[in-house]
């Protein structure tokens, strides 16, 4: 009677009945099952109440997932936006810990179910191993997902402000972009990098404004505390000067503003901004400078094609006290050390230089941030970004900005330094306001008309053109649509390049190119001179 009901439950149930090489292959089968679809095995050789519990949390596991890819490819933002907030994170982290101890709780009872002591001491191991692998491959793969999330939800709670998402203000975000300098040997903070990130929130098209350090006589916005201690402007001489703004609002001011304000210095240089560009300024990102090099490298470095010879300091070259080494002309691939000597380089050239390399680095990092640069450089990214930035963005924006990430990469961006080239050499010291500002309006106005042009062009296609025909039109308005956006990747108001040598190369004086053992031999023969002329367009760069 008992041997029929063995062989009424089958080999899997009753493995005493089956030989040795079978109770083998019902232990590996057995472990497969648990491993890529969690209570099968239950289900067919042990308890079923529990493989039935199993199966369907498994099920509701996959379609969760085929969901979540579904709504990825029709709107990412909105699975973009749910990852980046905390809530949804933590969510995310309890059920990824709950499953990694169902799955391993699985796999225990499974090897319950193969009766280890029935095999062949060889195949013992052999089981046992294998288990072992899945195990790690499953809930060890869960525990780690689970620690990367909480990373990541700790760097995000620690660095981003809380409260609802905000809205474009005229179809644009506008965002502050401070790179900022407390050295032991600075007082205070100083914001010696100043950049208004202006993006089209339905293009991506983005104009990239930055404001020189010493730029004299900034306004404020209307509804500024700044705006009644300086009514006419932050305009005291020499000493008002863009980047002194922040220090001087937290260091002399911070109680004319709201208790409700975090950051006195970083709201009042924000209020410059906006009173300044004209454009309602609505966050803004601090990047501290001695984290600026560990983000850059969390990214993978930038790439940035230079136009022509930049200065930075290394070892002091044998038998001298030059320490000048050069990064040269063409495609560069930066580490972070390497990305901050070139944007903070001022050496034989000056601040303007500097400026229009900063704008190209700036391009080159959103470039390069796109959800695919950030999954697979997760943690590192943010590791780094809990020592390098300071926001008062609110976490539940986080989605729909690194979605707006990827049109931004796609497109062209413009330019302007509010100072040379773009205008003249004394514009910082004696800024006209309404031509500043009508200039930001032009440019903010070209760009919309370029995205309406592109509309049109695209629905206005006739299928009764001749094929020939139609083929030279769409050629001809991708030729055109092609110098419109290189006009609006430069500098769109055709200001005067900062170059003391016209389209003409330097060369050695035999004719052979410039190389930086040229350039240390003049700076050792004190040509100081000769070596400005050849790094004057050292602010020409690209991203490639």
């Amino acid at each position: 009677m008992g041997s029929a009901n063995h062989r009424a439950q089958g080999p899997l149930r009753s493995p005493e009945t089956i030989s040795a090489p079978q109770r083998s292959k019902r232990a590996l089968i057995l472990v497969l099952l648990t491993i890529f679809f969690p209570g099968s095995a239950q289900l067919v050789a042990g308890n079923r109440k529990l493989g039935r519990l199993a199966v369907t949390v498994t099920m509701i596991c996959w379609v969760a997932i085929l969901a979540i890819v579904a709504i990825y490819f029709i709107n990412r933002s909105v699975i973009l936006g749910w990852v980046a907030h905390p809530n949804f994170q933590m969510f995310l982290i309890v059920v990824l810990s709950v499953l990694a101890v169902g799955w391993f709780i699985m796999f225990i009872n499974t090897l319950v179910i193969i009766r280890p002591k029935m095999l062949a001491p060889g195949m013992r191991a052999i089981v046992t191993v294998f288990t072992l692998a899945a195990v790690i491959a499953t809930s060890g793969v869960f525990i780690y997902g689970a620690s990367i999330l909480n990373t990541g939800r700790e760097t995000i709670v620690s660095v981003f402000d809380e409260g609802p998402a905000f809205d474009p203000v005229d179809g644009r975000y506008n965002i502050a972009v401070f790179g900022a300098d407390s050295g032991s040997d600075r007082q205070g903070v100083r914001t010696d990098s100043v950049a208004l990130l202006s993006v089209d929130a339905k293009t991506g098209k983005t104009l990239l404004i930055s404001i020189p350090r010493n730029f004299q006589g900034a306004r404020f916005a209307d509804d500024s505390p700044m705006k009644k201690i300086w009514p006419d402007g932050y305009n005291c001489g020499d000493e008002c000067i863009f980047n002194a703004i922040y220090r001087n609002a937290t260091d002399e001011h911070a109680d004319a503003f709201p208790s409700t304000v975090k950051n006195v210095g970083a709201q009042a240089a924000m209020d410059a901004l906006e009173g300044t560009t004209g454009l309602p300024v609505q966050g803004y990102v601090m990047v501290d400078m001695a984290g600026f090099e560990q983000f850059v490298d969390a990214l993978g470095g930038v790439n940035i094609d230079s136009g022509g010879w930049v200065p930075y300091n290394g070892k002091r070259y044998e038998n001298s006290t030059i320490r000048t080494h050069w990064f040269a002309p063409g495609n560069q691939t930066f580490t972070g050390k390497q990305a901050l000597w070139f944007a903070r380089s001022r050496d034989f050239t000056d601040d303007y230089h500097r400026i229009k390399r900063q704008q190209c680095l700036q391009q080159a990092i959103i470039k390069q941030f796109t959800p695919q640069t950030i999954l697979s450089n997760f943690t590192s990214i943010m590791s780094a970004g809990e020592q390098l930035v300071e926001t008062n963005i609110p976490a539940g924006q986080l989605g729909s900005f690194v979605s707006l990430a990827e049109k931004v990469s796609s497109q062209p961006m413009a330019r302007l330094t509010l100072g040379a080239p773009d205008f003249d050499r004394t514009f910082s010291t004696y800024p006209d306001f309404d031509e500043l500002q009508s200039r930001i309006q032009t440019m903010i106005a070209k760009q919309g008309e370029s995205a309406t042009k592109k509309a049109k062009k695209t629905t206005s296609a006739s299928p009764s053109e001749d094929s020939s025909d139609s083929s030279k039109s769409e050629e001809s308005s991708k030729s055109a649509e092609a110098t419109e956006e290189s006009s609006d990747a430069s500098d769109i108001n055709n200001a005067p390049k900062l170059s003391n040598n016209g389209d003409a190369e330097f060369t050695q004086p035999d004719g052979s190119p410039i190389t930086e053992e040229y350039l240390v031999q003049l700076e050792m023969a004190g040509a100081t001179t000769r070596i400005s002329q050849i790094a004057a367009n050292n602010d020409e760069c690209t991203v490639p």
